[in-house]
């Protein structure tokens, strides 16, 4: 089997840009961190240098108000943190991910897998998906990979008794035809 689906280069990709981007961020504009000094950033080309300074201050940006939690007009690092934990603990959305996953610096297979397969991948239907949720899907798929290896390697055992047209089998073995005592 292959290397199975693991979500926590995800989370903690996401988390690290979220903690440099909020550092930087915070270290270029003294009066804090709000919504004009995040749409300046955009365009300070000491962020925008950066691998994701202007990913993150533009997520910040668009998501402003709903991190801004208690409606100062700044966001803290307690803020920062709170969004961080929320992810952890109540999953990614499918936006989140399209927009943060690949300036986190986690692989594009993954982000490609986990986007592709995001609905089976969400077991409970919230529309975000858990490191908990990733790791159980790719739980499941190696389960159901190995069973089908099983499942053909039986069938290939079996056309040695009953001729060799039995490849790449997907029904059950029962389904097959045995040869007749007339046939053989």
């Amino acid at each position: 089997m292959g290397k199975r689906l693991d979500g926590s280069s995800l989370f903690s990709g996401i988390n690290a840009g979220l903690t440099n981007s909020f550092s930087l961020l915070s270290s270029q504009y003294s009066d804090g961190l709000t919504l004009e000094n995040l749409n300046a950033a955009l365009t300070n080309t000491n962020v925008t240098n950066t691998s994701y300074g202007s990913t993150f201050a533009s997520y910040l940006t668009t998501n402003f108000n709903s991190v801004d939690k208690n409606g100062d007009g700044t966001i803290s690092a307690d803020e920062i943190q709170t969004l961080m934990n929320n992810m952890a603990t109540q999953g990614l959305t499918r936006e989140q991910i399209m927009s943060l996953g690949a300036s986190s610096g986690m692989s594009s297979s993954l982000q490609e897998t986990v986007l592709s397969h995001f609905d089976d991948i969400d077991a409970n239907h919230d529309g975000k998906v858990t490191n908990a949720e990733i790791n159980a899907y790719g739980v499941n798929s190696d389960i159901e990979k190995q069973k089908i290896e099983d499942r053909n390697r039986i069938v290939n055992n079996m056309s040695m008794f009953y001729g060799d047209d039995l490849t790449e089998y997907e029904g059950s073995i029962m389904d097959y035809r045995y040869l007749d005592d007339d046939e053989a």
